[in-house]
């Protein structure tokens, strides 16, 4: 059996511990509940025939008072940067992270979710924000935790990637 790390970063508040648990139990729940050092979880997975466990680090948000520990991101095999729709800024914060991880541990899988799709209506990205991110890093998937949309579908990209 394959195991494989990945970790969720970004800032705090963008959905990344909904999306887990959104993927590993397939519920959600509308309380925040602010994420403290790493939370980890697991799921086994079949993509493209193979069996694979992704070890699955839900890293606590980056903000001004608390940093990412590049320690966290050490045996990693890929890695999702989450950004929230309904807040711009988050994509700096993103675009930070991704710089640390390249630097820290060098190139490897990673996705970018547009987390809170459900909410588009309140969406603060815009055609601009999305072509950026996909010159920079790639065309990123509009995920919804609330309703589960790409989540699945991400997840299996990212594991697709590093196998």
């Amino acid at each position: 059996m394959i195991k494989k790390k990945i970790c969720l970063i970004g800032s705090y508040a963008v959905g990344k511990t909904s999306l887990v648990r959104r993927f590993v139990h397939s519920i959600f729940s509308d309380k925040y509940h602010s994420t403290i050092g790493v939370k980890v979880d697991q799921k086994t997975i079949i993509v493209d025939g193979e069996e694979i466990t992704l070890l699955i680090w839900d890293i606590h948000g980056e903000d001004e008072y608390q940093k990412i520990q590049p320690s966290y991101l050490k045996g990693s095999s890929g890695f999702f940067l989450v950004i929230d729709g309904t807040r711009a800024m988050t994509k700096d914060v993103a675009f930070k992270l991704y710089d640390l991880v390249i630097e820290k541990t060098g190139e490897m899988p990673c996705e970018v979710l547009i987390n809170k799709y459900d909410l588009k209506d309140s969406w603060a990205m815009y055609k601009k924000d999305i072509n950026e991110i996909s010159k920079i890093i790639k065309p990123p998937f509009f995920t919804s935790a609330k309703t589960g949309e790409n989540v699945e579908e991400a997840f299996n990209s990212l594991a697709r990637a590093m196998l």
